[in-house]
């Protein structure tokens, strides 16, 4: 990880303090992405895969050979643009200098960057506060990797620092006010990403196409093969590497959340890697995974994983109150559908 800076504080033009806001590391992005690249392509349809956003990423696409390789690179370049700005592992993004100003100055934002915190908004709201982009002093206290199990008093004192009402947020500008908040846009960074290249592709003329970043999916039109809609499986977390079942898609997303693959054991307990920012603890209602389809990957990410953190009951409840929304939870007792989830799945 890069290292960070402390962040300088002046005065902007409205006498506000604010910190100034250094280059993101795309180029070195880039060049990461573009060296795990590879794009192949038969009959106009091509399949681009790189590494980027910690995940592998796969985009389909129809395009006329000579346009096919601006077209992968044009895509590539957006989401190592996208992972230098707004990943809080590298240190040098805007959400990295944004948590290093912690208890300091404002830090400037341009349209999109206030674009993006604006749908944090609606993340808490839809969620009904279920996910919080300032979670990340609790998500720390339990890294999987490390195995290690926090005091209460230590859950206490990062919980105190939790909570996306506490954030200041101006036009062009926000502001986390306690020293230690830290901001987290995993709950919905990587299902827009997956959003804007399904547009990105649209803008650029392709009719068919689907985009999957690590299970986060979109599909675009329909398969140039000819088929009346795309099949997505879904993995089985009671057998990961197997599926238990597939979507059948003609339009919207399917994301699935699940802590079946990452977490530790201690004390003769298993913690996931999904963190309740309410408790500040990982949760444990027994949902190994929930899948959902909705019109978009946003929206479709932010419901699975908040499905995922109330538990096969209330999630399913969530999922069946919102417009448009479909998905299972799977759990080792059995899978909790909503009412019309059935007509998604290939018979």
């Amino acid at each position: 990880m890069n290292a960070v800076a402390t962040p300088k504080t002046l005065p902007d033009a409205a006498g506000l303090p604010h910190v100034a806001v250094r280059p993101f590391p795309s180029a070195v992005v880039l060049s990461r992405v573009r060296e795990g690249m590879r794009l192949e392509g038969r009959d106009g349809s091509h399949a681009l895969s790189f590494p980027a956003m910690g995940t592998n990423c796969r985009v389909q696409f129809t395009s006329p050979a000579s346009a096919a390789g601006r077209l992968a690179d044009s895509v590539m370049q957006w989401v190592a643009a996208f992972e230098a700005k707004y990943s809080r592992f590298l240190g040098d993004s805007l959400v990295s200098q944004i948590n290093a100003a912690a208890g300091n100055g404002w830090v400037p934002l341009d349209p999109e960057a206030d674009a993006l915190l604006a749908l944090c908004d609606q993340l808490v709201f839809l969620t009904r506060g279920i996910l919080d982009p300032t979670a990340l002093p609790v998500i720390r206290l339990w890294d999987w990797k490390t195995a290690r199990v926090p005091s209460d008093a230590e859950v206490e004192a990062a919980r105190a620092l939790v909570g996306w009402r506490q954030v200041q947020r101006l036009p062009g500008r926000i502001r986390l006010p306690r020293a230690g908040m830290a901001l987290d846009l995993g709950g919905v960074g990587k299902e827009y990403a997956v959003d804007q290249v399904v547009l990105l592709l649209a803008r650029a003329g392709v009719t068919s196409g689907l985009v999957d970043f690590g299970a986060d999916i979109r599909v675009l039109g329909m398969p140039s093969d000819g088929r009346p809609a795309w099949k997505i499986g879904l993995e089985d977390p009671r057998h990961p590497g197997t599926t238990w079942t597939s979507l059948i898609l003609r339009e919207g997303a399917v994301a699935t959340s699940g802590d079946y693959l990452r977490g530790f054991h201690a004390g003769g307990r298993r913690y996931g890697h999904i963190v309740d920012p309410r408790t500040g603890r990982p949760v444990d209602h027994g949902v190994l995974a929930a899948s959902v389809y909705a019109p978009s990957c946003t929206q479709a990410g932010m419901m699975s994983t908040a499905a995922c953190v109330l538990g096969p009951e209330e999630g399913r409840r969530l999922l069946e109150a919102a417009p448009g929304v479909h998905g299972c939870l799977v759990t080792l007792q059995g899978n909790f559908t909503t009412s019309r989830f059935h007509e998604y799945v290939s018979s």
